[in-house]
C-alpha cells in the first residue's frame, strides 16, 4: 500500500505559479504510476497529468499542456506538478493518485488517492 499527501496549494492571482507536491509513504514508490487530477465545485474529477514509474513517460490533459509540468523524484518519494500561467478556471481541489498497474487518464482506475489540496486562482 501507499499513502499520499498533497501540499502546495493556495491562493494565487491569474498568471501566477504554484508547485504542488505529492509525498508518498512506503519504500516502493517507484513501482507506482502516478497521476494528478482536479475537481472543481459541481464538476466531475478530471485528469490533469500522469507520469510513469521512473518518469520517462508523461502525458497531459489539453487544459494542462504548455502550462503544467509533472515530474517525480523517486529518491524522495515525491511527485510534483509545476503550474504556470494559472487561470481562474484552474481553481479546483487537486488530487494525486497512484496505481501499480494502470497508466491512463481514468480516475476510477487509480487505487490510491491523497486528500487533495485547494488551488484558487483569482482574476
Amino acid at each position: 500500500q501507499v499513502q499520499l499527501v498533497e501540499s502546495g496549494g493556495g491562493l494565487v492571482q491569474a498568471g501566477g505559479s504554484l508547485r504542488l507536491s505529492c509525498a508518498a509513504s512506503g519504500r516502493t514508490f517507484s513501482s507506482y504510476t502516478m497521476g494528478w487530477f482536479r475537481q472543481a465545485p459541481g464538476k466531475e474529477r478530471e485528469f490533469v497529468a500522469r507520469i510513469s514509474w521512473i518518469g520517462r513517460s508523461v502525458s497531459y490533459a489539453d487544459c494542462a499542456k504548455g502550462r503544467f509540468t509533472v515530474s517525480r523524484d523517486n529518491a524522495k518519494n515525491t511527485m510534483y506538478l509545476q503550474m504556470n500561467g494559472l487561470k481562474p478556471e484552474d481553481t479546483a481541489i487537486y488530487y494525486c493518485a497512484a496505481d501499480l498497474k494502470y497508466f491512463g487518464p481514468r480516475p476510477d482506475e487509480y487505487t490510491y488517492w491523497g486528500q487533495g489540496t485547494q488551488v484558487t486562482v483569482s482574476s
